[in-house]
């Protein structure tokens, strides 16, 4: 027991996190618990799960993953989301049709555009961070490392994950654009499972496969997405969302 939750299973193990399934004996239901490592229980490092905690109070839409707790339990720090059935990355290591990729794509899109809107960088989106639940909702979850955004080019760290960092978050200057980057691998290897490397040449590994499931609008539109030079992508996710929604949906796929 922790508190009112009952420790299940372990469902994912992190540098900064450990992930349980739990059970609320208090309101019944199945819950996820991030656990910080007592470890890494720093100050600086607790700031970043009171930030994410704050933040998720400013992001209420479906595609975006409530926190529905967090607070100290027996000296850990503790926070309780509801519980999904997999990751996008999960889901990706199975066939999957071109039309429920291009319906997470969909989803993907308003969760962070919806960010965008409210000033916030995600700075970490890579397919662990989509969480799937019922009739295939797509919520964006972890935004431990986001940042709300000042003013254009403010300097921050380059936290985030290997092969998914734009270029520039890497150097320490993310921006709305570096997230544009990071959905933008996280939508080409969707569809074709490949991972673009650095790099970044167009056409990526994986072209061959992409291009026989999307038309060539879609194809430009993503390879927009994934330019080098962060002012040569879409300035924000809410400009790219708005982009994808002007292809017609019968140039979306070919399948």
């Amino acid at each position: 027991m922790l508190g009112k939750y009952r420790i299940e299973r372990r469902l994912a193990d992190g540098p900064r996190a450990v992930v349980f399934k739990a059970y609320d004996t208090i309101h019944g239901v199945r819950v996820a618990l991030k656990i910080a490592q007592p470890a890494m229980m720093s100050e600086e490092f607790l700031d970043e799960f009171r930030r994410e905690a704050r933040l998720s109070v400013r992001m209420e839409h479906p595609n975006v993953l409530a926190i529905q707790n967090a607070a100290f339990i027996d000296d850990l720090f503790v926070i309780a989301m509801p519980l999904g059935e997999e990751t996008l990355a999960d889901r990706m290591t199975r066939r999957m049709s071109t039309r429920l990729a291009l319906d997470f794509t969909e989803q993907a899109l308003e969760a962070v555009a919806h960010a965008h809107e409210r000033n916030i960088l995600h700075c970490d989106l890579k397919p662990e961070n989509f969480i799937l639940f019922e009739d295939n909702r797509l919520r964006l979850s972890d935004f431990g490392f986001s940042k709300i955004m000042v003013r254009p080019g403010q300097k921050g760290s380059g936290s985030g994950t290997v092969g998914y960092l734009a270029p520039e978050q890497a150097l320490g200057r993310p921006m709305y654009q570096s997230d544009v980057f990071s959905l933008g691998l996280v939508i080409y290897q969707l569809f074709s499972g490949s991972l673009p490397e650095w790099p970044y040449k167009w056409p990526p590994q994986g072209h061959a496969r992409i291009r026989s499931k999307l038309r060539p609008k879609v194809l430009a539109w993503l390879r927009k997405s994934l330019s080098y030079k962060p002012q040569d992508r879409f300035r924000n996710a809410v400009t790219m969302l708005k982009a994808y929604d002007e292809i017609p949906i019968k140039q979306a796929s070919r399948g």
